[in-house]
């Protein structure tokens, strides 16, 4: 199933999808394909699903690029953060069990935390630790 299809199987974000990084908005700028036409979409979790979980930590962004899903959470980058992407990330896996089944079956699954600004992690921090232990990677960009 492709990237496109899962989200149209999944009733929250099937009116949320938009060609190449549209759904990304101003942050498109934060991804950079190497080829254009291998990305196959994009949809705002956050904005999608924001009436439905109003009190939640929702996560961001999914797009399709090439056969792989990325979901991006674009935040802040401080340590006094690395708390609260991850409860976010907390909340897209339940909500990708819950709500987005055809999304979370999807073959290759990257997570990403895209720094809003500057980078104040150090790797080898604590917290850098304990992000890449959940599985997140977090840079100021994405480059596909």
């Amino acid at each position: 199933m492709s990237f496109k299809e899962a989200i149209s199987a999944t009733p929250l974000l099937k009116d949320a999808y938009r060609n190449g990084l549209q759904a990304l908005g101003n942050y498109s700028n934060k991804v950079r394909p190497s080829d254009t036409k291998k990305c196959e979409g994009s949809v705002d979790i956050d904005t999608a699903v924001k009436d439905i979980y109003r009190n939640a930590s929702r996560w961001d962004y999914a797009i399709g690029y090439d056969g792989t899903t990325y979901f991006i959470e674009v935040h802040s980058a401080d340590t006094s953060e690395v708390t609260s992407v991850l409860k976010k990330f907390s909340w897209l896996k339940e909500f990708l069990v819950t709500d987005a089944p055809e999304l979370n079956q999807q073959p290759k699954k990257r997570f990403y935390w895209i720094s809003s600004g500057g980078n104040n992690i150090l790797k080898g921090s604590p917290q850098a630790r304990k992000l890449a232990s959940s599985g997140i990677t977090l840079d100021r960009q994405l480059s596909l």
